[in-house]
């Protein structure tokens, strides 16, 4: 008899595999999968790169005659529609896998219930629900855009002990560690778009590539109402090396729209929202192109609007040991603010680590149900 524990074991293991695939693998989402006969392992597997086989062959063909008889763990429903890849529930069935247990339904209206649906049509044992919630915050993203069609937001900044992402003169370079720098450009290699605000770009002149080794290159965003993007910017010269995204208002020049178009850069006009971009309808665009996590590194003026259109969904918070002190130094997220703590937005499952001297904070606002 299979046990709770020996359940969320063996599942456990299915998350850990599919953890392995971040940042691969995307506008897919992460599996992982174990395949079980007689108390033992006997096949495993995830879901390595986008367009190849998925978690559920990888387990079947590292099972191979062990698969008959054998149950399945696996950390989304099994795919029952043709794709980059031909179903996977097909293939459970021709392997003879007697159960399949998953953590969570896929939400890809696509395959929502047809995966199961046809495992118990063949007579195959069906459990749901095995750590629903790791597998759920594992792959927030991709239930977010399948849901509600915008991608996931990650706002990260960095900042003193006092609470400050620069100076009063609007130096900034460099509040936090080299060792906390190079965590950040793993992250850049493990989301599908990045994005700043014009003035960001103005004054640093960035690349906003991911400079780990075997990372790639995060789609870049600019927040730019009125298309002021320099004609000479890092991010025009290395166009080549990742899309660059500009999103401006109704109000931009088109001689400008058209010279960046020339250059390569996919242009997003958006409706004005007090002169601005609006945010909402640049993200459903944004999601209309498949992306599935953004990573929002500022200033301040654009994560204070993420926050103020409720549109972050998780806070990277590197905090470093010096303090900046100054009335005109800024914080990171400004705006009018509220009138009561009670107000205050609640960051909830909060993990601690430190990276050099540093202390990075990272939690979410809320889990969709």
């Amino acid at each position: 008899m299979v046990t709770k524990d020996i359940d969320e074991k063996y599942m456990s293991l299915a998350l850990e595999l599919a953890e392995k695939g971040r940042g691969r693998v995307e506008p897919n989402p992460m599996v992982g999968a174990v395949l079980v006969k007689d108390g033992a392992i006997v096949g495993k597997g995830y879901h390595q790169i986008f367009g190849g086989a998925h978690a559920e062959i990888h387990a079947i063909n590292e099972g191979g005659e062990n698969g008959k008889g054998a149950s399945l763990y696996v950390s989304m429903e099994p795919c029952a529609h043709f794709g980059k890849t031909a179903p996977c529930a097909d293939a459970i069935i021709r392997a003879g896998i007697t159960k399949v247990v998953a953590a969570v339904a896929d939400p890809n209206p696509v395959t929502a219930g047809r995966g199961i649906r046809k495992l118990k049509d063949a007579g195959i044992e069906i459990q749901i629900g095995v750590l629903e919630h790791q597998a759920r915050r594992l792959n927030a993203p991709f239930f977010k855009l399948m849901q509600k069609g915008i991608p996931y937001v990650i706002a990260k900044w960095a900042m003193s002990l006092d609470g400050k992402i620069a100076t009063y003169t609007g130096e900034s370079k460099w509040i936090t560690s080299e060792e906390s720098r190079g965590y950040v450009h793993k992250i850049r290699g493990q989301v599908d778009g990045i994005l700043v605000g014009i003035n960001t770009v103005l004054r640093d002149d960035p690349l906003l590539t991911c400079r780990t080794e075997g990372g790639r290159n995060p789609r870049r965003i600019i927040i730019d109402s009125n298309a002021l993007l320099p004609l000479n910017s890092r991010l025009l010269n290395t166009i080549n090396e990742s899309e660059v995204v500009v999103a401006v208002n109704k109000n931009a020049q088109v001689e400008r729209i058209e010279i960046l178009r020339q250059l390569g850069c996919r242009v997003i006009q958006t409706c004005n929202t007090m002169d601005r971009v609006d945010l909402k309808e640049l993200f459903y665009r944004l999601g209309e192109m498949e992306l599935t996590n953004i990573l929002v590194e500022g200033g301040s003026r654009v994560i204070t609007s993420f926050f103020e259109e409720r549109l972050v969904d998780k806070v990277m918070v590197f905090i470093a040991p010096i303090i900046i002190g100054g009335e005109g130094a800024r914080s990171p997220v400004l705006g009018k603010g509220i009138d009561t703590i009670r107000e205050a937005t609640e960051i909830r499952e909060i993990t601690v680590q430190r990276i050099s001297k540093d202390i990075l904070v990272e939690g979410v606002l809320e889990l969709e149900p």
